[in-house]
Order: C-alpha cells, then sequence, then structure tokens
C-alpha cells in the first residue's frame, strides 16, 4: 500500500509525472521527448515497462509534446478527452486512444486513476488524483483558481504535485506584455505562490506527507522565493520543488498511521536510525 512518485520535468518547457506502485505505473502528461523521459527514468532507476498509460491532462504543447514517440514506441495507451484529441493535433494510433470522461475513475492495475476538470484556457483541461487502495496522490498544474472540485480532491491526497507558477510582484513589474500578464494571473491562468500557499493551508490534510511544487515560470518566479514562502507554513510536510530541467528523486508515499506502525515494531534504535522521507 504505497505510491512511488516523481518529476520528470514539470515547467512551461515541458511537463511529466510519473505516479506508480510495485507493479505498474502512469505518466500525467509526456510534455518532454521520449528520449528524456527514457534517459530520467533510467537515471532513477524506473523500469518504462511498468508503465501502462499517459494521461493528457490538455492539449497545450508542453504537456504533449513528447506523447506521440512515446506512445507509439511503447504501444501505450493515450487517455485523452474527445474534444482535447480533436485540438490537440496528435496523431496517435486509433487503438492506443482511450477516452475519459470527468469524475469517471479509470482503473489500470492498482492504481485508480480519477479526472476532474478544472479552470485553465484550454479546450476541456483536467487535473487527476492517482490512488493504489488507501494512499492517493494528486497532479494539480494549469489551474488558474482553486475551485470546489480542487478543493475537495486536495484534502484527499497523502502528496501532490501543486502548482505555483509566478510570484506576483516578479509577474507585475516584469517585460511581459499586459494581455499575457493578465492571461497568466486570470481565472483560467496559473496559480501564484500566494494561491498554492492560501491552499496548503487551508486545506492541506493532516496526513500529507508531500507537496511538490510545480510549473514554475522561469521569468517571474525561482525556486528560492518559492521554498522561503512554504517553509514557513510546511509543519511536518516535506516541500519540494520540482525542476525545469531534470527530475526529482522518487517519493514513496505511504499513509502515515502505516509509517508509526513500522516505527512501533522496531527498536528503539532503530527507530532513530529510521528515514521516512
Amino acid at each position: 500500500m504505497s505510491l512511488n512518485i516523481t518529476s520528470l520535468n514539470s515547467g512551461s518547457n515541458g511537463n511529466c509525472y510519473y505516479i506508480g506502485n510495485n507493479n505498474e505505473a502512469v505518466l500525467i502528461d509526456a510534455g518532454i521527448s521520449c528520449r528524456e523521459t527514457e534517459k530520467r527514468m533510467k537515471r532513477l532507476g524506473l523500469d518504462i515497462k511498468k508503465v501502462k498509460a499517459v494521461f493528457i491532462s490538455h492539449e497545450h504543447s508542453d504537456h504533449i509534446n513528447g506523447v506521440t514517440i512515446l506512445s507509439k514506441k511503447y504501444q501505450l495507451p493515450v487517455y485523452i478527452t474527445e474534444p482535447t484529441y480533436k485540438n490537440s493535433g496528435l496523431k496517435i494510433e486509433p487503438q492506443l486512444v482511450m477516452e475519459f470522461k470527468e469524475d469517471e475513475p479509470v482503473t489500470i492495475g492498482k492504481l485508480t486513476i480519477t479526472p476532474f476538470k478544472k479552470l485553465h484556457d484550454a479546450i476541456h483541461p483536467h487535473s487527476f488524483t492517482i490512488a493504489d487502495e488507501s494512499v492517493t496522490a494528486g497532479v494539480f498544474t494549469d489551474i488558474g483558481s482553486p475551485c470546489e472540485k480542487l478543493i475537495h480532491n486536495f484534502q484527499q491526497c497523502h502528496a501532490a504535485f501543486l502548482e505555483a507558477n509566478y510570484d506576483e510582484d516578479m509577474l507585475q513589474n516584469g517585460s511581459y506584455p499586459l494581455h499575457l500578464k493578465q492571461r497568466i494571473s486570470g481565472q483560467k491562468g496559473h496559480l501564484s505562490n500566494n494561491q498554492a500557499v492560501e491552499l496548503f493551508n487551508k486545506y492541506r490534510p493532516p496526513f500529507m506527507s508531500h507537496l511538490i511544487l510545480s510549473h514554475l515560470s522561469s521569468n517571474n518566479n525561482t525556486p528560492e522565493i518559492v521554498e522561503r514562502l512554504f517553509a514557513i507554513h510546511a509543519c511536518d510536510t516535506k516541500i519540494i520543488i520540482a525542476s525545469r530541467n531534470k527530475e526529482t528523486p522518487i517519493f514513496f508515499i505511504v499513509p502515515k498511521n502505516h509509517i508509526l506502525n513500522i516505527i512501533s515494531k522496531r527498536s528503539p534504535k532503530t527507530k532513530q536510525q529510521l528515514s521516512l522521507f
């Protein structure tokens, strides 16, 4: 009863998130090349043969650039909504195109992937939770504002990839044209650092062990700003900043009560040596 999660890349240059158990895994988005996906998984010791499907959140290029070759090479089903597929320009082998529907869980082995609609300037955008029995992780990026569904699903997660796209001062004082600033900060744009930390503070469940802050802007944010902001509020949740250029380590997500049960069965000496993360 655990999930292994990592960000293979996160940002406007490409997004790809791995979530799996010991037997199977899925990718949420495939916005980096097949070669880079292979290379980064190999560095992490992950077997790409365990990946059983790719789920596409929306049609923007930084979420789909690598999916055609990846799907063809490994004969991976691509779960995508019909409107997103029609507007994506993707050419995937017909037998590998699988449609998902809002709020209808998809079962792959012991994994349950549940899509829900989000606010973003795409044709039919969705976020996802991925569960293995009683452990749940969420992928929540490319979101203009935290709607009720996002809040509800965030509250179910033991771990989450959460967008912290921009620092409000950097965006407003930066060189972007006005229309782009308005798009990014609009109701269907991206989450700011302040919006992300407010969501975390108000709705973080007590069992959330890991928060991977994702999709940071290269021009309107820095990892240092995000790290300082969230460090104040982290408590016992481990905060990780997903990179725009490389993979994160693998994080092993188990229920907190399960961790405590493991510790209670060990000697005092072993307890001191146990690393939870």
